[in-house]
């Protein structure tokens, strides 16, 4: 069931909410978002602020309840090899930016991390000299960790793939495409030789 109350203390480790009857009940800071990494609970929560959680379990010996927000919403965790696959073309806007690569937005709270040995088919030796925040970037899955909720990306393993893909597509054209030795043939069938009279 879910609850509605006001934040009465935000803390290091969560925020304290009153739900009602002076009863003030723990959202711990793992339970506040499912992807988005909340360093303090401050970032995202104020003193007098209404919110709306989601009771996670009850103990009755002590009548304290356990809350949680993201559990309000779908993990984007959840069935993420039936959405995303490895070898996978993804084309998004860059949403961070740090000094071992760079961060694409998949989906609202679900991102990929491009590291920054797979930037480009050159050597990068700054992220922000190849890529910047709100950048289009096209690159390709090369890893899923549901577990650690991880996926990686690869700029040079798609350029890689494409280029594989353009290689292909050039030697199967030419074997459906004639001959020399077709088109000269077909020609001279149609050219009718002398027979001896």
């Amino acid at each position: 069931s879910t609850v509605e109350g006001e934040v009465k203390n935000v803390t290091d480790f969560g925020v304290f909410v009153d739900i009602g009857e002076g009863i003030d009940e723990l959202i711990h800071i793992s339970d506040l978002s499912w992807s988005k990494k909340v360093a303090h609970p401050s970032e995202a929560f104020n003193k007098g602020d209404k919110v709306r959680a989601i009771v996670l379990s009850i103990d009755k010996e002590t009548e304290k309840f356990s809350l949680g927000i993201k559990q309000l919403e779908r993990d984007p965790w959840e069935n993420i090899k039936a959405r995303y696959k490895i070898g996978q073309a993804v084309e998004d806007k860059i949403s961070k930016v740090a000094d071992f690569g760079a961060f694409i937005e998949l989906e609202e709270g679900l991102e990929g991390l491009i590291h920054i040995s797979e930037l480009s088919p050159e050597q990068v030796t700054k992220v922000t000299d190849v890529v910047n925040i709100g950048d289009a970037v096209k690159a390709e899955i090369i890893s899923i960790d549901p577990r650690e909720r991880k996926i990686g990306m690869s700029v040079k393993a798609l350029l890689k793939s494409e280029e594989r893909a353009n290689i292909e597509q050039y030697s199967g054209n030419k074997k459906t495409s004639n001959t020399l030795g077709d088109v000269l043939g077909s020609k001279l069938k149609g050219i009718k030789t002398d027979d001896k009279e």
